[in-house]
């Protein structure tokens, strides 16, 4: 009887989580103004509840995660987005 060995054997290979690097879509396609009177678009950095998204799930860079931000309280301001609402998408 000699030593027991434990060997951990996998059905599939264990898989390693590769991130996909995030970029600033904004830089990508040059958009140098965020027109806070179009919704459908701010939409996209809204979650369901009408929560700003933050930069760390976005990709968004500082400087137009704060455009978003001014351009979101801008189209609140006007009603075009809810401030607060249960299912928005």
């Amino acid at each position: 009887m000699g030593k027991q060995q434990s060997e951990i054997r996998y059905l599939t290979p264990p898989s390693l989580d590769v991130k996909k690097k995030k970029y600033c879509r904004f830089k990508k396609s040059g958009i140098k103004y965020i027109d806070y009177k179009d919704p459908n678009f701010l939409k996209k950095f809204l979650n369901e509840q009408g929560r700003i998204l933050p930069r760390r799930i976005t990709g968004t860079s500082l400087k137009f995660q704060r455009r978003v931000a001014q351009a979101v309280k801008r189209a609140r301001h006007l009603a075009l987005l809810p401030y607060v609402t249960d299912l928005m998408k």
